[in-house]
């Protein structure tokens, strides 16, 4: 069997390769774009074993050693790179400490969603790429709206809002900048909506994702991008470890008998936090648990970490709901 320890970029790999039966090992650099990489690993005999650091720029790489039959395993690049003891940092002492993982049976394999998944998770980045965007061109015409006098908030964009700021005297610049916003609004406004019924149409086919949506302020892209999010919640045996995967554990650094807590690690998806505190903030208008719950933390240490603590509360929720196989109803009373 052949065990390969890949130091991937995205220009070239660097391996270290062992030979189990001969105990022959072999570093080479392959380079991308000649296509060296790819007639190595076609002239590759079966079985072969490949490991490598979680990292972007990859899927085309994933994607040949699906089509070669070869096993691919990657790993979590923080406790890979933890797990050097020397201080020296190479691409070849970076192949050959992979290798080393994967002989010693120490390599800190992760999930990794299927190509169908990685595909629907693309369309939910796509949307909040496009919504993201669509808040700053709204931020630049409220601005814009605001330095002549026009101070009416989310009114701006009602029909007699939109009125009002077509109709301002705006010197050749000024309006030039606020027709071709006001244009991009339009066009990312459609986007968004076409987006938004594709997401719908995903959601209703998949059963967990609708019994997470019975949770009010759960919607169908909280729902959608929670499940794609966490995969097989079997993974997790416990809340708290969904906790921590998306970020909302907080820092600690305890030493001495004292302990020392900060604000949260962060450590996860971007992107679902901000779904969730956004999910959590309406969830905390129509759940009266959750209301009191918001508003004794925001009277005590303020809004912004009364949004993330039921952010964290939240995605508890929709964990056991995923794990119990059971709507909103249904956790509420076997929690009673």
């Amino acid at each position: 069997m052949l065990i390969i320890g890949c130091d991937f970029h995205s220009r070239f790999q660097q391996i270290a390769l062992l030979d189990t039966q001969t105990g022959e090992t072999v570093e080479r650099r392959l380079e991308h774009e000649t296509g060296e990489a790819e007639q190595f690993y076609r002239a590759l005999p079966h079985p072969v074993r490949i490991g490598m650091e979680s990292s972007g720029h990859a899927h085309w790489f994933e994607r040949l050693l699906a089509e070669l039959g070869h096993g691919l395993w990657v790993g979590d690049a923080a406790r890979i790179r933890a797990a050097v003891v020397r201080k020296q940092k190479t691409d070849t002492r970076d192949a050959s400490h992979i290798l080393d993982l994967l002989v010693t049976n120490r390599f800190p394999r992760v999930w990794r969603p299927s190509p169908v998944e990685r595909d629907c998770r693309q369309l939910l980045v796509h949307r909040q790429k496009l919504v993201w965007a669509r808040i700053r061109v709204k931020n630049q015409l409220q601005t814009l709206a605001m330095n002549q006098g026009v101070c009416i908030g989310r009114k701006l964009w009602a029909s007699a809002g939109r009125h009002a700021l077509e109709s301002l005297a705006l010197g050749p610049w000024t309006s030039r900048r606020r027709n071709e916003l006001l244009q991009m609004l339009d066009e990312l406004n459609s986007s968004v909506e076409e987006l938004d019924r594709a997401v719908e149409e995903e959601a209703e086919k998949r059963a967990d994702v609708v019994r997470l949506m019975t949770h009010r302020g759960v919607g169908p892209v909280t729902a959608l991008a929670f499940v794609l999010t966490l995969g097989p919640v079997e993974r997790f045996h416990r809340s708290k470890q969904v906790v921590s995967y998306l970020g909302l554990n907080p820092q600690e650094h305890s030493s001495g008998g004292r302990q020392r807590l900060g604000s949260i690690s962060k450590q996860g998806n971007t992107m679902m936090r901000y779904l969730l505190v956004e999910a959590a903030q309406t969830a905390s208008r129509f759940h009266p648990e959750l209301r009191r719950n918001y508003q004794r933390l925001k009277f005590r240490r303020g809004s912004a970490v009364a949004k993330v603590a039921m952010a964290r509360k939240l995605a508890v929720r929709l964990y056991w709901m995923l794990r119990e196989k059971v709507d909103h109803a249904q956790l509420v009373r076997n929690a009673r």
